[in-house]
């Protein structure tokens, strides 16, 4: 199959270059996480990037469950990972030390609202509003028409 945009490239070496090669405001972005489902009806998204303060549960992987409600303490870009404030382990030594989770591992159950966030969620909000009502063609719309 064909690539239709002219500017994307499907090659997997190139993608993974990119993925992982990309820059610190590319990667907020991209370190996103879903939101739960009252906050998904209430601001009307599906997805945030992921910020310190965030209230998260963990719903994938080893530590799945164990820290609901948790705080988020650090996104650590750099290693696609955040740290959570009830999520730790030992090291050999006694030191207790954070452990990396994925955001796509994790639901936002509280966000911290600032006003940068509170513009963010109104353009999301509205844009995907605008898109349902310019709207799809539905089966009824086509049997109406014959």
């Amino acid at each position: 199959m064909t690539n239709k945009r002219s500017k994307a490239t499907t090659s997997r070496r190139k993608c993974r270059k990119a993925h992982f090669g990309s820059s610190s405001h590319i990667r907020r972005k991209m370190m996103s996480a879903p939101l739960s489902k009252e906050l998904r009806q209430k601001h009307s998204i599906r997805a945030m990037p992921i910020r310190k303060d965030d209230e998260v549960t963990v719903v994938r992987g080893t530590n799945k469950g164990g820290a609901q409600g948790s705080k988020v303490i650090a996104v650590y870009r750099k290693r696609w990972v955040i740290h959570i404030d009830k999520i730790q382990r030992d090291r050999a030594n006694g030191i207790t030390a954070k452990v990396g989770i994925h955001p796509s591992n994790v639901i936002i159950t509280k966000l911290k609202m600032t006003e940068d966030r509170k513009r963010i969620i109104e353009r999301k909000s509205s844009a995907k509003k605008a898109g349902k009502e310019k709207g799809k063609i539905s089966q009824k719309d086509v049997m109406d028409t014959s």
